[in-house]
């Protein structure tokens, strides 16, 4: 159900040797990093069986396109094909959440990666995320 959480980090070097260290000690490890992004600065960690990072440190700003916010809780849903996607974004809107990144591609993560961002009522950022390619 969940494709991936962020926690925000105040000192992402220090954030980083943390988790490098003690996820390492369960087996996980950085499987993606964002580091060309003018906005934000983050690592993906998961298991090696896993083909995407399903929890995440960043520091700076969410990633996404504008409107932006700051980097705070973050919660992403899978979703079974990208008009899922573009289902959830439509429904989210229409029961009182407001934009945060409308559905579409977001090829800084993977070419297939198709997303949209939407912050509920209370400010979280919420994400529906399909990585097929269709």
């Amino acid at each position: 159900m969940i494709d991936h959480f962020s926690l925000p980090v105040s000192d992402y070097a220090l954030a980083r040797t943390f988790y490098d260290k003690a996820l390492g000690a369960l087996g996980y490890k950085v499987q993606m990093e964002v580091t060309d992004s003018p906005d934000y600065v983050g690592a993906g960690y998961g298991p090696a069986d896993l083909p995407e990072p399903a929890f995440w440190i960043g520091a700076g700003r969410e990633p996404g396109p504008a409107p932006v916010t700051p980097i705070g809780q973050h919660i992403a849903f899978m979703a079974r094909d990208r008009a899922a996607v573009d289902a959830f974004y439509a429904a989210a809107l229409a029961a009182g959440g407001s934009d945060n990144g409308p559905p579409g591609l977001r090829p800084q993560y993977h070419p297939n990666y198709y997303a949209a961002f939407i912050l509920d009522p209370n400010g979280h950022r919420i994400e529906a995320v399909c990585h097929h390619p269709e």
